[in-house]
């Protein structure tokens, strides 16, 4: 028992003396300043080709550009995505940005991949309730598009969350009546298209939806 002693003594003078140290170089605030610098440069590098990226994306959907740059275009805002997410991987503008290129391609599943990635935990709490909620809309229709039946229900929560947080609220509405009418659901559907003129009167794309329900 008094050899133990012994050791624990010996071992907390050791960790006396290196903590002393360590504290008299300043070596644990030179090692948090060179992790802040670090940190700092690499989400300056991460943002950079984020902004790059967006460019590139807002390049390919410009009206004025030619249909034969398109895909170049958004294949490189998929590419400055990809650098941004090699540095920060939690960004979730960054998932989003790589999404909006990949659908512009024609990969929609991939797109649909990163929509995931972006309202996953890790990488949601990066966004705006605005953000959420335009990101919620953007899977919705890439589930909706991908298969009519089998990812309806799964589009409707995110619609009904985007109707939440979002601000787009007659989008999601009216995408939420598309998704009722799919699911031959005639008076939930009308209730969405009439909450989508609620909010936005000159919606065409509602009222075209209602006078097709009633005139069944």
């Amino acid at each position: 028992m008094e050899m133990v002693n012994d050791i624990a003594i010996q071992v907390g003078m050791i960790l006396f003396t290196v903590l002393l140290f360590l504290y008299m170089n300043d070596i644990p605030g030179k090692a948090l300043a060179k992790l802040s610098l670090w940190y700092n440069q690499t989400n300056l590098e991460a943002k950079r080709h984020f902004v790059l990226g967006a460019q590139r994306l807002a390049q390919a959907r410009s009206p004025n550009t030619p249909h034969s740059d398109v895909i170049s275009l958004a294949k490189t805002a998929a590419e400055e995505a990809d650098k941004a997410l090699s540095l920060n991987p939690k960004d979730a503008a960054a998932h989003i940005l790589k999404a909006l290129a990949l659908d512009l391609q024609g990969f929609r599943l991939s797109a649909l991949d990163s929509l995931d990635a972006a309202l996953s935990p890790l990488a949601v709490k990066s966004l705006t309730d605005e953000e959420r909620g335009d990101a919620l809309i953007k899977r919705a229709q890439l589930k909706i598009g991908l298969d009519k039946v089998g990812r309806v229900d799964s589009a409707v929560a995110d619609l009904v969350e985007a109707v939440r947080v979002g601000s787009e609220k007659d989008k999601a509405y009216c995408l939420l009546g598309e998704c009722y009418e799919m699911k031959e659901m005639k008076e939930e559907a009308t209730k969405a298209y009439q909450e989508a003129i609620t909010i936005q009167p000159n919606s065409a794309l509602a009222r075209d939806a209602l006078d097709r329900l009633t005139s069944r």
